[in-house]
């Protein structure tokens, strides 16, 4: 059952359906009486669209009216300038500060001179983690950090787990993921793994792989290295313009 459909069940208990509201602050006590599931509302605001109010909670976006007699799940388009605002704000939410990655708890791949940087979150039993994968040995001169995420069964945690005990991570990762090679039972802590998928649900990262860039450009699914090696050259092209600015 989604979020909505929770708050509408508790509202058709027989909440009472009271007061008006013009501000955010009164909208918010009017939703709060009527839903008491939405106590933890963290910020109400004006939208583009005359008389409608955007209802964050968390990351999780709903619309109201003035009033805070209707809820509206959905997105939110602005047609004239052709864009999706209800995507446009939760990417911003979710935007993950390259600079402040906890890359202690990934595994780093260094091709060439290593210069470029990419982030990666995948899962060990991703498919098109593992086409990715293929794809990114045509990309020289990067440094790939790689945050395990295993999210989608059991076995993607056990071999998460494997390759973040070996020995030798990269080269566990690329036995299984380029030549089908399981990689052998191995133990030690993995806190750095929970951590990963804490990560992962805060800043909404849903599937695998999900690649960040130095730009803090954000892509999910896999992409071919002629769109990664593209990303990589506009970051290169942005910074020495920094530079030559200086």
């Amino acid at each position: 059952m989604t979020l909505i459909r929770t708050l509408l069940a508790a509202a058709s208990l027989g909440v009472a359906l009271t007061a008006t509201a013009q501000e955010p602050a009164a909208i918010r006590k009017t939703l709060v009486e009527r839903i008491p599931q939405l106590e933890k509302i963290d910020e109400i605001r004006p939208t583009a669209m005359k008389g409608l109010y955007e209802v964050r909670v968390g990351t999780d976006l709903f619309y109201t009216d003035t009033k805070g007699n209707f809820l509206i799940q959905g997105e939110l388009i602005d047609t004239q300038a052709r864009r999706n605002l209800t995507e446009d704000r939760i990417k911003q939410l979710t935007a993950v500060d390259f600079n402040a990655l906890p890359l202690q708890d990934a595994f780093v791949t260094v091709r060439g001179n290593g210069k470029r940087k990419l982030v990666v979150f995948a899962d060990p039993n991703c498919g098109y983690c593992k086409r990715f994968e293929r794809d990114l040995l045509n990309v020289d001169n990067i440094t790939i950090h790689t945050f395990l995420y295993p999210i989608l069964s059991p076995e993607s945690a056990e071999k998460s787990r494997n390759i973040w005990c070996a020995k030798d991570r990269t080269t566990a990762w690329n036995d299984w993921m380029l030549r089908d090679k399981t990689p052998p039972a191995a133990s030690c802590d993995t806190t750095a793994l929970q951590r990963n998928l804490a990560f992962g649900k805060k800043h909404k990262i849903t599937g695998t792989p999900t690649l960040l860039f130095a730009n803090n450009l954000r892509i999910p699914g896999a992409v071919g290295a002629a769109e990664i090696e593209k990303r990589l050259t506009e970051i290169d092209a942005s910074a020495n313009k920094v530079s030559v600015a200086q």
